[in-house]
């Protein structure tokens, strides 16, 4: 599904991704992990187009993924959470995950804007289809507040409902258990188990926290100042010694 080949990007002086390499295959959930400052969060711009990597490839599903802008990248398949929750704020739950069923419309700009017949069933699918969305994920009981008004956790929740609502194969998470309690990292969890198994998604995840990667992937990548130093089971990046001196320091380990 995806393909990722000498990826490297500089920013003036520091160079925060160098020759990144990384296969997945459909159905697959898989980590990438790292200290603070290792180069994931830049991954996931370069995958997703917010930033254009300096040298290397990107191929999602044969096609090349250089130079696209991200609008066009979330139609063609990948969808992702943020680091920080960027949320409407003041627009509602509902209306959150019904703003990404717009990526599938089949009516044009002149359909919409004299309301047929054809935009009013399609408004009815999406809202139909977001409603249920919000129910699988335990949110239909907030569906009419503001996003803004939500706890933390539920937020979250929100976040990955809009991702899934754009109907991408590939869902890409930036740390979502991050601020949470342990009861919400228990149900996230749970959440993203459900989004690889029942929803049929390959997921690629961000995560410092340590319960939930070895919890839930099957395959672990580890970056460390830009480049993998590791990847393997849980278990085998568990022993292993440059991920240890990562994390903890060489004398340390």
């Amino acid at each position: 599904m995806l393909e990722i080949e000498g990826l490297s990007i500089r920013f003036g002086g520091l160079q925060a991704v160098m020759d990144f390499n990384l296969t997945m295959e459909p159905g697959e959930l898989l980590g990438l992990i790292g200290p603070n400052g290792a180069g994931k969060t830049t991954v996931f711009n370069m995958l997703t187009g917010l930033y254009h990597p300096n040298s290397g490839r990107i191929t999602f599903r044969g096609r090349s993924l250089r130079g696209l802008k991200p609008n066009r990248i979330t139609r063609l398949g990948i969808a992702r959470t943020f680091q920080n929750i960027r949320l409407f704020g003041n627009l509602s739950v509902l209306d959150n995950v019904r703003v990404a069923y717009h990526l599938r419309s089949r009516v044009g700009m002149l359909a919409s804007v004299l309301r047929t017949p054809g935009f009013s069933r399609q408004e009815r699918e999406f809202l139909g289809e977001a409603r249920r969305l919000l129910g699988v994920l335990g949110l239909e009981g907030r569906a009419l507040e503001l996003a803004k008004n939500l706890p933390y956790g539920e937020q979250r929740r929100v976040e990955i409902a809009r991702a899934l609502a754009t109907g991408a194969p590939l869902i890409l998470l930036d740390e979502p258990a991050a601020g949470m309690n342990p009861q919400e990292t228990a149900e996230l969890m749970n959440t993203i188990r459900r989004l690889n198994t029942e929803f049929e998604k390959t997921i690629l995840l961000i995560e410092h926290h340590m319960e939930v990667v070895m919890g839930v992937c099957r395959r672990i990548v580890v970056l460390d100042y830009g480049q993998t130093i590791a990847c393997g089971t849980p278990e085998e990046i568990r022993r292993d010694r440059r991920v240890i001196e990562a994390y903890l320091g060489e004398e340390v380990a």
